[in-house]
């Protein structure tokens, strides 16, 4: 049996193989690109683990209090130096990336602050977080007000609304790095720097966070090298390499990470308690993997921008565009296309690829939204998933894959069922 009749196998029809493989053969150059970015991030990676003398005896769990815990001291350690910041804080007890952004935010704003989006509306489970939708322990119930400027009709930042917007009371500027469910393009690390430079010459004490889910790993820089007061984000995304089972991280300045350290735990015991419970060896392990990880990821939604613009469909970013993350927006047009296109995915999917996803009523989302993922942890955006919110422009999000060959494989699905339910056809079909 040869690889087409292994994809036969899997369900994958002869002219949507081949449609694949020429495809494929047009990306040579941009893959080894992304594959010097990978290299150049793993021995940035391994250079830390080295510094800071990982050993054996870092794997090793402790419970209750947890204190002494040296693998967790080592592993912040090698996040801190990672990400080019003075501190970190990485921890199981941080559940998602929507956890270690409240919790960052809730650290170092206080009744009376106000906090400031310059990227315009942010993504969606923040909106309940912040107050921006009400809800139970939101920042507006503690004081915190909020503004936000929204985004040029290029997507670009809007200097003249910033420069209004920002007062006496502004204390934090959060910069949400990806697109979230939005299709404008993500902001690379440099447009970043520049946004941040700006915020520090309107006023020199703003604090500036960068939500940077979805985005580690994917340039040679992080924010935190242009200046990022703190970089958040979820180990079940891309640091986590898809070994990490839950957990999240904030690198940045010393007093920031000691503000989360006592909002996470207690006023007075900070960064000296917390359990790792055997996750460390995950931890570390994971983060060594991450840059080949998200490599592939890069690959699969470099290969995703390139089908589906071949078949007509406005992909964010082009597929001659460099990713600044590893999610593909692909705009379909429609419910049934988004969740044929979902099917697909889940039907790639190493764990539950028998299972249909339906559009749900999603905690956190004022739309209903649909989801496939069949990963080996629960809500991991690093392992292979689409998803969107059931609204115009009916944009499916897909991001993810351990290796590339499961990303190539997860586009080729969704191409698949999209052709079974007669919404698209092959260009030499037509």
């Amino acid at each position: 049996m040869n690889l087409q009749e292994m994809y036969g196998e899997l369900g994958i029809a002869p002219g949507v193989w081949q449609f694949g493989q020429t495809i494929e053969k047009r990306l040579k150059e941009r893959f080894e690109e992304i594959d010097a970015i990978a290299e150049w991030n793993q021995a940035k990676v391994l250079h830390a683990m080295q510094k800071n003398r990982v050993n054996a005896e870092c794997f090793a769990a402790t419970t209750g209090y947890g204190y002494n815990d040296l693998g967790r001291e080592a592993l912040e350690k090698v996040y801190a130096d990672v990400f080019h910041t003075e501190a970190a804080l990485v921890r199981p007890q941080i559940t998602c990336g929507t956890h270690a952004l409240a919790l960052a935010l809730a650290a170092n704003l206080r009744p009376g602050d106000e906090l400031l989006s310059p990227v315009g509306r942010p993504y969606d489970t923040l909106e309940e977080v912040i107050g921006i939708r009400p809800s139970k322990g939101s920042l507006a119930e503690y004081g915190v007000t909020y503004a936000e400027v929204p985004l040029l009709p290029d997507g670009s930042f809007d200097y003249e609304g910033i420069r209004r917007a920002v007062t006496p009371r502004t204390k934090l500027a959060t910069i949400q790095r990806s697109k979230g469910y939005d299709t404008r393009p993500t902001f690379s690390v440099e447009q970043i720097g520049e946004l941040i430079r700006f915020l520090k010459e309107l006023k020199p004490d703003i604090l500036c966070m960068v939500d940077n889910c979805y985005g580690e790993f994917v340039e040679a820089i992080e924010p935190s090298d242009l200046g990022a007061d703190m970089v958040v984000g979820s180990l079940i995304k891309n640091p986590g390499g898809g070994l990490a089972p839950t957990g999240g991280y904030i690198c940045g300045t010393a007093e920031c990470v000691e503000q989360c350290a006592y909002r996470l735990s207690a006023p007075g015991l900070g960064a000296e308690v917390g359990a790792t419970m055997g996750l460390m060896q995950s931890f570390l392990q994971g983060l060594f993997l991450a840059p080949t990880v998200v490599a592939a990821a890069v690959k699969g939604a470099t290969f995703t921008a390139a089908v589906y613009e071949e078949l007509g469909f406005r992909c964010v970013p082009a597929a001659n565009e460099t990713h600044h993350d590893i999610i593909e927006a692909v705009e379909l047009g429609s419910r049934e296309g988004m969740v044929a296109f979902c099917r697909g995915v889940q039907m790639a999917a190493p764990v539950d690829s028998y299972v249909t996803p339906e559009p749900w009523p999603m905690p956190g989302y004022d739309s209903d939204v649909i989801m496939a993922a069949g990963a080996f942890v629960q809500g991991s955006s690093i392992e292979l998933s689409a998803d969107g919110p059931i609204r115009e422009p009916f944009a499916v999000y897909f991001q993810g894959g351990l290796t590339w060959p499961h990303a190539k494989l997860g586009v080729l699905m969704s191409l698949q069922q999209m052709i079974e339910a007669k919404l698209v056809t092959l260009p030499d079909e037509k």
